[in-house]
């Protein structure tokens, strides 16, 4: 593993612990015994090492999903499967990681958001496609206006000035979108699998 690689691990886990205001590159390089040049060698500020940090959340995150809807027995399984893996991700990250990104970082957010990088971004095209050939979704809907329903519908359920919630009554809100869009656009088939899941 290079050192690029390295600093980008151990910066993803003390921003994810600690916030990002709170990690300087002074305690990163303290923390892997490095020197502070060495960061600056492969990263110009902290605003680009956290736009790499960024990038390599959506990249595993992305191999993530690849690998859910490979091993699950149908698409409402895997979309299951994917809230338990976000509802575990978020309550291991600390509140300031999301605030800070929130409130300091919004034109990374926007930048990585315009090119498709950021993690839980706008693609469910294929998903919907496949729910449509395994008899869960309906065959009549408009795949590329529900791909765009769903990206809206998260994205309101992750802004900061539509709901007034801690995080756990974000995450519930999330779900909720999330599960109610999916029983609109569901077969029959589809909704029994959605209402087997949703009691496991």
């Amino acid at each position: 593993m290079d050192s690029r690689q390295k600093i980008l691990d151990k910066a993803a886990v003390m921003f994810r612990t600690y916030g990002i205001r709170a990690v300087t590159m002074d305690m990163l390089a303290g923390q892997m015994g490095i020197s502070k040049r060495t960061i600056y060698e492969n990263f110009r500020d902290k605003d680009e090492l956290l736009t790499g940090v960024l990038r390599m959340m959506a990249e595993k995150q992305k191999e993530l999903i690849v690998r859910l809807f490979g091993e699950s027995e149908n698409v409402i399984e895997a979309i299951f499967k994917l809230f338990s893996f976000i509802n575990e991700h978020f309550s291991e990250m600390s509140p300031a990681f999301r605030l800070d990104m929130e409130k300091y970082h919004e034109d990374i957010i926007r930048k990585l958001g315009e090119t498709n990088e950021m993690p839980y971004s706008n693609d469910n095209e294929e998903m919907l496609r496949r729910g449509i050939m395994e008899g869960v979704f309906r065959k009549d809907i408009d795949i590329k206006i529900a791909n765009k329903c769903i990206y809206e519908m998260l994205r309101l359920s992750n802004d900061k000035n539509s709901f007034d919630a801690d995080e756990k009554s974000k995450k519930i809100v999330f779900r909720d979108f999330y599960i109610n869009y999916l029983r609109g656009i569901s077969t029959r088939k589809g909704l029994d699998l959605i209402n087997y899941y949703d009691k496991k």
